[in-house]
């Protein structure tokens, strides 16, 4: 059987990877034999951006809370906490403290613990409205996956989750994304924005089909 493989380039603050990565999951549930490889993306790398972006970052949660809505009527479960984030008084976080936290889980576990610390902290986010760019409440989180949370620690501290980040970022430039989420399949196939179970299923059957 001819071998596929899904990049799944994403951001933990990117509210339209939240249902995308739901979605994935049951796109990896029912094909087993097709490969999902996590890959960073930052919206957000720096303070400074939010300036460039917004204004300011102050002015930066309410604009982006329009995505949220739409991003929730985007989800199947219509989980977004839309509210509860606008009643919260911290500044919308930047990507990169996140994005660490879940490639030092794959030094660990692989892509299913890398996918297992994405989903937790997108939660953490979007449902409980907790600020992930803070190192306490990453590890609070991080402290609820069956991993060696000290082993893991050591990992979101090192150079070498540094370097795989920023290999990724160095993939979103040779693949030409600019946005997330964001699919690569077998290293041909580039699909940007949300996308349905019927057109990844669809996909997956027509490349199995090529001789």
């Amino acid at each position: 059987m001819k071998h596929i493989k899904i990049e799944f380039f994403h951001d933990t603050i990117c509210s339209f990877c939240f249902p995308m990565s739901y979605r994935m999951r049951k796109i990896a549930e029912d094909n087993p034999d097709v490969e999902i490889v996590h890959r960073s993306f930052a919206l957000v790398k720096e303070p400074v951006d939010f300036i460039s972006m917004f204004g300011s970052r102050e002015a930066a949660k309410k604009d982006i809370m329009s995505h949220w809505q739409a991003a929730d009527q985007n989800d199947e479960l219509h989980r977004f906490q839309i509210e509860g984030m606008m009643e919260q008084d911290f500044l919308f976080p930047i990507s990169m403290p996140a994005l660490y936290a879940s490639k030092a889980a794959s030094f660990l576990g692989g892509q299913s613990l890398y996918w297992d610390a994405f989903d937790a902290l997108q939660s953490a986010f979007f449902e409980k409205n907790r600020n992930i760019e803070k190192e306490e409440i990453i590890f609070e989180e991080m402290k609820t996956l069956n991993m060696d949370f000290e082993k893991w620690k050591e990992y979101f501290y090192s150079q070498e989750v540094k370097d795989a980040v920023e290999e990724d970022f160095r993939l979103v430039s040779q693949y030409g994304i600019n946005s997330v989420p964001s699919f690569v399949v077998n290293d041909e196939y580039l699909l940007s924005g949300t996308q349905s179970y019927e057109t990844f299923n669809t996909l997956i059957q027509r490349l199995r089909d090529e001789p």
